[in-house]
């Protein structure tokens, strides 16, 4: 067993987990989404994309890429949670949730490619 397989393995399947965590649950309604959990989906994510940086093959680019993605939608989704409930003029209002919870929307579907990869790559290197 290649631990280093399984720690990558672990942060992927962990981020995607966690940005579904959130992303479940009524668009509008604050109080069904946790902002600590969207913050431990940012910090997962970025762990899981500092991983994914050694591997030069044209799947681990997409690895990246796909991870990339997720880690700019969850931060602007952090960034819009903020400026909406400590800046804005109206604190977080379901209008504002909604946008909040749609960039984490785009996340989840950047990490579900992020995780089929991973079954894809793990199935093709089992045929070798």
């Amino acid at each position: 067993m290649n631990l280093e397989k399984v720690v990558f393995g672990f942060f992927v399947l962990l981020a995607a987990t966690l940005n579904f965590g959130f992303f479940l649950g009524d668009i509008s309604n604050p109080a069904l989404h946790n902002i600590y959990e969207l913050f431990a989906a940012i910090v997962v994510s970025l762990i899981a994309t500092v991983l994914k940086f050694g591997d030069r093959t044209q799947m681990g680019a997409v690895h990246l890429a796909t991870s990339l993605v997720a880690d700019l939608q969850l931060i602007a989704a952090a960034l819009a949670w903020t400026y909406s409930a400590h800046v804005a003029e109206n604190s977080l209002t379901p209008s504002a949730m909604a946008a909040v919870v749609s960039l984490s929307g785009g996340a989840l579907f950047a990490n579900v490619v992020s995780v089929v990869l991973l079954v894809v790559e793990t199935v093709s290197y089992h045929r070798r």
